[in-house]
């Protein structure tokens, strides 16, 4: 009789309690071996209250050596599939652990394991359980003491949090480092490197004084690429003492980068450890978005050091606590050091392709969720990214003044504890004296609102009415909504695009509506013609918008709009329109077309000198298939595919005097430079280059061989590969092996080459995907390489992925299949797009439903996978 496994099982937020047992300190001797590391963790454990439970210890793939209660050898306890159950046990005792971990074989990289040479940990969320049997949870906060021994030759380099305290040498060839953290932390916050590499050194002194020791870790000959890195650092330090009053800590602050990560980074107290994707760049080796992408990511790790470190979560459902506040956090210090329209255009595609989609899939969620099966699936773009947008939000209602009044009061009373998103929502509230408490339904409530929006004017008393209804539609994981409330960022302009008055009952009002009922309604007074309403400025709620636009009214807008952000927006919504419009003629067999007014649109913005290179390139960038796709409830991957490639062609044919010409002026001889400027002029050269050879095939492939030769930096070989890819120039092939011979020795460089690969456009690209499989720089183990491919191709290329033959579906679950045992965390984020499949028609839908099916009856299908594939076909 054969045993059928057990469901994984559901746990859920109401259910916490808190812990029965403490652990003060911890001390951890690890002597570190590839297959048989030696770790012996000294506990001091008390008993949390009036109780006689037993002590249950968490633990993952350990193999159990010894156990000592009080120096003694102790045998009441029982091991259990990952848990040791502890009885008979006193009020406080010292409790002592022996485990044996084999750190090569932990394809899962969690825990303890190997990244090519080196030891690294990565124990977000519950990673340490694979390190130790422990309470591991965020609540237990404990001040850690850790010795690492490994052989002086292979692992000069022994890292672990806060500072170090002691060495020696050991006549094996051997040697030890003590280090010692003076603050307590969670188990998830542990972190432990020991490896050879190049080291990069600075320092930074504080406002107070202190000298802070600033150590990169790379590998060896890649110190000259940790510099954008280091000084990301600094300006992250600076800028959190100048906008926050956040001091750092300590006296030494390390990262250390490594090739085999399942995130972007790791805010470990002290030392981070960073996917090398996020510190390694140079001209020659990285791309502007890679240079801003390091800047963001540096400094979003440091700013965990007080919005997650120093004030940590109580369970993991509030872990929008700390991710949403340090996500806001990173990208006010972007806007502020960089250009803040540019900044808010990226985070709100951001929302708009992603997080919206989430949204409507099967992992609906609130930004604190109810209920998960596996923590891993908490880091979604809905806890990270809206989770941000609603700390934006608070941050408008409150004010800067109010917002950080309400920041210097949550550290006066949570510093060192591990609070919940409430405790964060009173402590703003207390702060400011603005009630929140209809506000905090945004933590609670899953799904995208919608706001319909309709005007009229009333010409003898120069009234205009606004009506706003809010609805947000039902969810999987919840059927009843509440009115939320939205803060609603308005202009109005009249006909020669100047803004007007803002009155309501004789007085000068905000620009911010507090729109809080299920319809509402606002007057404006003293307007001598009908305005044109700029509508959800700045993005100011994460919410989708109804309001019937004319193409005048958004070309407007993208003229004269104040807010750089709203000129940007009018232009995606004037796209919108064409888009819809166009495929209902697709539909019915007819041209299509675009109106003259819209082609003037975009002209006047070629035209405009005024205007930012950079803002300049993103309102005549084009979205993404995969972004046109959220503006249907049914997506139609055939029609987006056609319309936006009519619409392309037809700005290309029309303006394309306008883009040489241009393109002219940009495509200068000088030296590369990291500015907003230069960056800027580089970002519309590409749009430019883009048009140009959409336009004219032979004038495109002339300008992108010109381009491609002459680079003398990696954001113009980039560009130039990207154009002749998307637009299947005949020189593709040639300059794509041209690359791969250059770069075959760098895998992170040749993870661009591998995105475009999967972003092909050609009809043969899943047998070249396949094929490249067995590319001696591709490895199913490291998650770089499979999300450069993989997860590029599921999410980016709809045309091929979502093919009517169902190949995309087959190669993605082939995939999943494979990770499913090697890496389950990487498998259950590229899953993503199979889960989303009754959004499609309904012979696509069948086909991912079916790959669906056939993962649901694997034996051993991983915790991560089995919630999302069962939610998706309940």
């Amino acid at each position: 009789m054969t045993m059928t496994a057990p469901q994984p099982q559901t746990k859920y937020r109401k259910d916490y309690q808190p812990p029965q047992f403490l652990i003060d300190s911890i001390d951890l001797d690890f002597q570190l071996d590839d297959t048989q590391t030696r770790v012996s963790a000294v506990s001091r454990v008390r008993r949390n209250g009036e109780h006689q439970q037993p002590l249950v210890l968490d633990g993952q793939g350990l193999e159990l050596a010894e156990v000592l209660l009080n120096g003694q050898s102790f045998t009441e306890y029982q091991l259990k599939p990952d848990q040791l159950e502890l009885s008979s046990l006193p009020d406080e005792f010292e409790l002592t652990i022996t485990t044996i971990i084999d750190p090569l074989n932990n394809s899962a990289l969690e825990g303890l394991y190997k990244s090519g040479e080196a030891f690294c940990t990565q124990c977000e969320a519950e990673g340490f359980r694979r390190i130790t049997y422990f309470l591991d949870r965020p609540d237990i906060l404990s001040r850690y003491r850790v010795r690492i021994t490994a052989d002086k030759t292979l692992y000069p380099a022994l890292l672990s949090n806060g500072n170090r305290i002691d060495s020696g040498e050991l006549a094996d060839g051997k040697h030890w480092v003590q280090w010692e953290d003076p603050f307590p932390k969670p188990s998830y916050l542990f972190a432990l490197v020991a490896g050879d590499f190049d080291l990069l050194e600075d320092s930074f002194s504080t406002r107070s004084g202190r000298k802070v020791a600033l150590e990169i870790y790379v590998d060896k000959g890649n110190r000259d690429r940790a510099f954008h890195a280091m000084e990301s650092l600094k300006k992250s330090m600076r800028w959190d003492e100048e906008r926050f009053d956040l001091e750092y800590d300590l006296d030494i602050y390390m990262i250390v980068a490594v090739d085999f990560f399942n995130m972007g980074a790791m805010e470990n107290k002290g030392l981070n450890v960073f996917n090398s994707k996020f510190v390694l760049a140079n001209a020659k080796t990285a791309t502007d978005n890679d240079y801003h992408g390091i800047e963001r990511v540096i400094a979003h790790e440091y700013f965990h050091n007080w919005t997650g470190n120093r004030v940590t979560c109580r369970d993991w459902f509030q872990l929008s606590l700390k991710e949403g506040l340090t996500v806001f956090r990173d990208q006010e210090f972007s806007s502020d050091v960089g250009s803040r329209a540019y900044n808010r255009i990226l985070n709100v595609r951001l929302m708009r392709s992603r997080q919206f989609a989430e949204d409507a899939s099967p992992m609906a969620h609130p930004i604190r969720p109810d209920a998960v099966i596996e923590m891993s699936n908490f880091y979604t773009v809905t806890v990270y990214e809206k989770g941000s947008e609603v700390i934006r939000m608070m941050h408008t209602l409150l004010g800067e003044e109010n917002f950080q009044a309400g920041m210097r009061l949550y550290f006066e009373r949570f510093d060192g504890q591990a609070v919940t998103c409430d405790d964060f929502v009173q402590a703003m509230q207390d702060a400011s004296g603005i009630d929140l408490g209809q506000f905090s339904r945004w933590y609670s409530q899953s799904g995208t609102p919608v706001l319909t929006v309709r005007d009229s004017y009333d010409e003898a008393s120069g009234v205009y009415r606004l009506h706003i209804a809010q609805h947000t539609p039902a969810t999987q994981d919840q059927s009843d909504k509440q009115p939320l409330h939205i803060p609603f960022n308005l202009e109005l302009y009249n006909s020669r695009g100047e803004p007007q008055p803002f009155r309501i009952n004789g007085q000068s009002v905000s620009h911010i509506l507090n729109v809080t009922e299920t319809e509402q309604e606002f007057e404006f007074e003293g307007l001598s013609e009908q305005p044109i309403p700029s509508l959800l400025r700045e993005f100011s709620a994460p919410v989708k918008l109804d309001y019937p636009y004319s193409n005048q009214q958004l070309a407007l807008l993208m003229r004269h709009a104040t807010d750089l952000f709203s000129r940007w927006d009018a232009a995606q919504m004037l796209v919108a329109k064409q888009l819809k419009s166009n495929l209902e003629r697709y539909r019915q067999e007819q041209a299509l077309e675009l109106p003259d007014e819209v082609i003037s649109a975009f002209a006047s913005v070629l035209e405009d000198e005024s205007l930012d290179p950079m803002l300049k390139a993103e309102i005549l960038r084009l979205s993404d298939e995969s972004s046109m796709a959220e503006l249907f409830d049914e997506v139609d991957v055939d029609g987006i595919h056609r319309v936006r490639c009519f619409i392309k062609q037809r700005l290309a044919e029309v303006l394309l005097p306008r883009f040489t010409q241009l393109m002219g002026t940009l495509n200068r001889d000088e030296a590369y430079q990291i500015n907003h400027q230069a960056i800027g002029e580089r970002s519309l050269k590409a749009v430019c280059l883009s048009y140009i050879a959409c336009a004219d095939k032979e004038l495109g492939q002339e300008l992108v061989e010109r381009l491609y030769k002459g680079a003398d930096n990696m954001t113009d070989t980039m560009m130039a590969l990207s154009v002749a890819n998307g637009e299947q120039l005949e020189c593709r092939n040639v300059l794509m092996a041209d690359f791969e011979k250059a770069w075959s020795h760098d895998p992170l460089v040749m993870d661009q080459w591998f995105a475009l690969q999967a972003l092909s456009p050609a009809p043969e690209v899943i047998d070249s995907i396949t094929s490249l499989f067995e590319h001696p720089v591709f490895s199913l183990k490291n998650p770089n390489r499979v999300r450069a491919l993989i997860g590029v191709f599921s999410a980016s290329n709809p045309l091929h992925f979502h093919r009517i033959d169902g190949a995309g579906y087959k190669l993605l679950a082939q995939v999943i299949r494979e990770l499913n045992t090697l890496n389950p965390q990487v498998a259950a984020r590229l899953i993503t797009p199979l889960i989303q499949f009754k959004r499609y028609d309904s012979q696509r839908a069948a086909l991912m439903r079916s790959e669906l099916e056939k993962l649901q009856q694997l034996e051993s299908l991983a915790k991560d996978l089995y919630e999302k594939v069962s939610k998706a076909l309940s």
